[in-house]
């Protein structure tokens, strides 16, 4: 089988006779012409995968060739072979949209090696990524037979996010119902893990993980004590690999330097994101902010009305007194994203910038309630390229560009991840019980402990009791809580639908990234 049709396009072609011979050996089919007319006659005539062209030939030059070649062929690869090591050369050339440059005396493996990346590069990748992925898959089915701790879950977590978003670049491997697998069998082992260690680490535990709480002493507290410019971009409902999909976007303006900690539970808005503004756990927000976590406010329609507050009190416990005072914007909607490329000059100047983001998680919610959206959305991978296109054409993404020119520090997280939610889990509770599908609270909630962590102390997991005999429920794995009142139409209705506020790995183990502009 041959591995592509190559065109060689040289007015001493003769002397190339041995390249030729040993790229045909290794596969290659080699047409030989010695002059521009007749390459661009004779790509009009036959297919080729590929062309290689003398920039110094009598008659029609390269590049006049090369622009005629792009004009009638313009995804048609053509590399230059030249004598000149001129950069003006090289620069006419790649504006002209050429896919490699060689210098002669070009030897027979210096243009194997460029057939082979242009022509096989997707093949011989998708032979490492596959022959890499079995290694990876076995290594990770080990190790959930032996004990794990909270960084282990860290890198297991990255690894699978990692390998989903370099498969949906080789989707024809057929490694996406594998990872899938993979991902469902780690988060059943997940559950039981976060299950017996969470209640642990939240009292006095030698060695827990980075939680919400531990955000802005951990990230925040030393630039600002620094007198670095900071700002802190919270992109609402992020999960780790939908951050690994927008991050290459993002290197050519900043150094990058990732880390990861663990939600709170629930996963859920009201409660993670007050926790990172506030450097407490939902409880403790009560205990000492009573007028800032009121009944009801654990509603998601609350918009976390007073996390700027909660911020600056939180600064103020570490002895950090901001000058000018810090800044808090939440972009909800597109009138107020432009509203702050348009003030960001402003803003640049000033010692923290909190900034809320909440496109995502309208994008999941509303997934759930549209045909349209789940059309577009039918699976993770397609999720992560919506988000990806959503970052790459957003004022968000200006607003960062622009902070970068501006020598500000940017700190991206997010206070929780999401994950469809396949599997139904009976849940019963009266009317006052909340509504959320990933979570319940109320009096005594109860669900199957197979499907959900049952918290009868709120005390224990450091949350806001609801009065006598009240309790929650956090879902495990992918199930999501449904009422056995019209079952089987709520079972149906939710199914697929993206969901949080429950224990996954999607939705608690999530990137903190600082970014430090790179020197123009």
């Amino acid at each position: 089988m041959t591995k592509g049709k190559i065109l060689w396009v040289d007015d001493e072609i003769e002397l190339l006779r041995s390249h030729i011979i040993f790229l045909e050996e290794r596969g290659y089919v080699v047409e030989k012409v010695t002059n521009a007319d007749d390459a661009i006659a004779l790509i009009s005539q036959q297919n080729f995968d590929m062309v290689l062209l003398d920039e110094m030939m009598p008659g029609k030059d390269g590049l006049t060739a090369l622009a005629e070649i792009k004009e009638s062929h313009p995804f048609l690869p053509v590399v230059m072979v030249t004598k000149s090591e001129e950069e003006s050369l090289m620069e006419d050339a790649i504006g002209s949209k050429i896919d490699d440059y060689l210098t002669k005396p070009v030897n027979p493996s210096q243009v194997l090696l460029t057939c082979k990346r242009i022509l096989e590069s997707k093949k011989i990748t998708g032979e490492r990524i596959s022959r890499d992925y079995v290694s990876e898959f076995n290594e990770i089915s080990q190790s959930l037979l032996g004990p794990l701790d909270w960084r282990d879950w860290i890198k297991i977590q990255t690894r699978l996010s990692e390998w989903e978003v370099e498969t949906d670049q080789h989707r024809d491997l057929g490694l996406k119902q594998t990872l899938r697998d993979q991902r469902r069998d780690c988060n059943v082992e997940f559950a039981k893990f976060v299950e017996k260690n969470y209640p642990l680490w939240l009292h006095n535990h030698e060695d827990p993980p980075i939680f919400s709480p531990d955000l802005v002493e951990k990230y925040l507290a030393p630039l600002l004590r620094e007198n670095h410019k900071v700002v802190f971009l919270v992109i609402d409902n992020l999960r780790m690999d939908q951050w690994f999909a927008i991050e290459p976007l993002l290197h050519p303006y900043f150094n990058i330097k990732k880390d990861f900690y663990f939600s709170i539970l629930p996963t859920a808005t009201p409660f993670s994101r007050n926790a990172i503004f506030s450097g407490l756990f939902p409880s403790e927000i009560e205990e000492r902010h009573p007028e800032l976590w009121k009944q009801g406010d654990d509603d998601d329609r609350s918009l976390n009305r007073f996390e700027h507050q909660l911020l600056d009190l939180k600064l103020k416990d570490l002895g950090i007194d901001l000058r000018p005072a810090s800044k808090y914007v939440k972009i909800i909607d597109i009138k107020e994203a432009r509203n702050t490329v348009n003030k960001i000059a402003s803003y640049s100047n000033i010692p923290l910038l909190a900034i809320v983001v909440n496109f995502v998680d309208i994008l999941a919610h509303s997934r759930s309630e549209s045909e349209v959206l789940r059309e577009i959305t039918p699976d993770e991978s397609a999720y992560r390229s919506l988000t990806k296109s959503w970052f790459e054409h957003s004022y968000i993404f200006q607003i960062i560009k622009e902070l970068a020119r501006r020598n500000n520090t940017v700190i991206i997280t997010t206070d929780h991840g999401s994950i469809r939610g396949m599997r139904g889990a009976k849940v019963k509770g009266d009317r006052e019980t909340s509504k959320n599908l990933r979570y319940k609270f109320g009096r005594n909630v109860k669900a199957d402990p197979k499907q959900a962590i049952i918290v009868k102390d709120p005390a224990v997991y450091k949350l806001p009791s609801r009065g006598i005999n009240s309790n929650y429920l956090i879902a495990k794995e992918d199930y999501y809580f449904v009422y056995p009142t019209n079952y089987h139409y709520y079972l149906n209705h939710y199914r697929d639908s993206l969901q949080h506020g429950g224990v996954s790995m999607e939705e608690m183990i999530l990137p903190v990234v600082t970014l430090e502009p790179k020197s123009v």
